[in-house]
């Protein structure tokens, strides 16, 4: 690492929700992750970094109202509470996307800490404890690009949602490997910190097999919680809430709580460790 790139805080604690498949349940695990830390009283901060803006769309974040954007925090270095807007959920906020991340690989590719962009904005955060954030979760793109090494370097540990079919593994060895790259690369402080199982058809005997699967083959890094396919989950973004909020008491709401509180219960074993 290089000398002059400063250590990440300790608090907001910083997760990447990241995934080079796309259709897994990134996005809806980033925002029903987010408002279920949030219910539990954590203040918590998404930022977006997919061009499609589908968390910030899905939080209630009009296009006409992202007059900034992380955009502008990778490319001019603008502070990311000037960036960070409200939402319908109390306690959660989000730096929303716009489409101008699309060209934002060309125009820092000739930056030398090109990499280390949204790094550089969210130190900021905890300097001198002082974070309004307990919990930052960064939104990917489904695929890996420079977007998706701003945040990997940028953050303590991944978060892998994994959808229940056939080539699980597949797409799972892709990204432990990616993230291997990034933590002897770019930021030995990286981690998994779990994968999370979603779209479970328990009609299905398939996502009963790829469950097994993937428990023998990562153990203790998969979740116990297990997200199922829900027509709630689904419907939900298209009224500009998360599924928590949408209908709490649905299967997929309340897989999402108890998602949250594993999180909650790995962050304490490891500062105990």
């Amino acid at each position: 690492m290089p000398q002059a790139l400063e250590r990440l805080p300790s608090v907001p604690r910083i997760l990447v929700v990241a995934n080079q498949k796309g259709g897994v349940g990134k996005t809806t695990t980033a925002i029903n992750l987010g408002t279920a830390l949030a219910a539990i009283g954590e203040d918590v901060l998404i930022v977006d970094l997919d061009p499609q803006g589908n968390a910030s769309t899905g939080l209630g974040i009009g296009r006409e109202s992202r007059a900034r954007s992380t955009y502008d925090i990778l490319m001019d270095g603008m502070p990311v509470h000037d960036v960070a807007l409200e939402t319908v959920v109390p306690r959660l906020s989000i730096a929303p996307s716009t489409l101008d991340l699309l060209g934002v690989e060309l125009e820092i590719a000739a930056f030398q800490d090109r990499a280390y962009r949204l790094r550089h904005a969210l130190t900021g955060l905890g300097g001198q404890g002082q974070s309004p954030y307990t919990y930052v979760l960064i939104d990917c793109p489904p695929s890996l690009n420079l977007l998706t090494i701003n945040a990997m370097a940028a953050a303590h540990a991944v978060l892998v949602p994994l959808q229940c079919e056939f080539f699980a593994l597949e797409g799972l060895s892709q990204i432990l490997s990616t993230v291997e790259r990034v933590r002897r690369g770019l930021n030995p402080e990286l981690s998994v910190h779990g994968i999370v199982l979603t779209m479970f058809d328990g009609r299905n005997n398939l996502s009963g097999q790829v469950v097994d699967d993937v428990r023998s083959h990562m153990g203790d890094k998969v979740y116990n919680t297990v997200i199922p396919r829900n027509v709630r989950i689904s419907e939900a973004p298209s009224h500009g809430k998360p599924a928590i909020l949408y209908d709490i008491n649905c299967a997929g709401s309340q897989a999402y709580l108890r998602l949250a509180s594993e999180v909650i219960q790995r962050e304490r074993l490891l500062r105990a460790a």
